[in-house]
């Protein structure tokens, strides 16, 4: 079915009210999670204008968290059976600090976003840190993504500007080493 701004709109307002009265539930995520976080993944590389960017696999998400050795964790904002949001996270060290959560993607679905989706999800991985003692929660938010920006200062986060986010691809590392 195809519809047009006003069409698309109005079928948005009824999800949005739909979403309203929904039970958003936090959880853990699990293997069979994987193809609902990858493609909720995607939705956000959209967003940023880089869907080119996403390399990774159901495969490599299913080994990489839930795996024999696995590198990160993650929960899933759940409505109605369908999976709505994700905040997928790790521990990290710092030199200076100590353990810390580095929070790689917090993702809710357009059409669950304004209700505390976003909330829930950030609340849950604040919890973890609080459980786990860690010493800092930190994250990155594009300069332009004024939405999950002032969603963040809510928290009172600290915004740093002085701070270069610094990276090799797959390619360089390969070259290069």
């Amino acid at each position: 079915m195809v519809f047009d701004h006003q069409g698309k709109k109005a079928v948005d307002n009824i999800l949005a009210e739909q979403n309203m009265n929904m039970a958003i539930v936090i959880r853990p995520a699990e293997e069979n999670d994987v193809p609902a976080m990858l493609s909720l993944v995607q939705e956000l590389a959209l967003y940023e204008k880089a869907p080119h960017e996403v390399t990774n696999t159901i495969e490599m998400m299913k080994v990489d968290g839930f795996g024999t050795h696995p590198i990160f964790n993650a929960y899933v904002a759940e409505a109605d059976n369908l999976i709505v949001g994700i905040a997928i996270f790790y521990i990290a060290y710092s030199t200076w600090k100590g353990r810390y959560i580095y929070l790689d993607d917090l993702v809710v679905s357009e059409n669950f976003r304004r209700y505390g989706t976003g909330k829930k999800l950030f609340d849950a991985v604040g919890s973890f840190a609080k459980k786990n003692g860690v010493n800092q929660l930190r994250w990155h938010v594009l300069n332009w993504n004024h939405p999950a920006i002032n969603f963040y200062k809510k928290y009172a986060a600290s915004l740093d500007s002085e701070w270069i986010t610094c990276k090799l691809t797959k390619d360089q590392i390969y070259n290069l080493f």
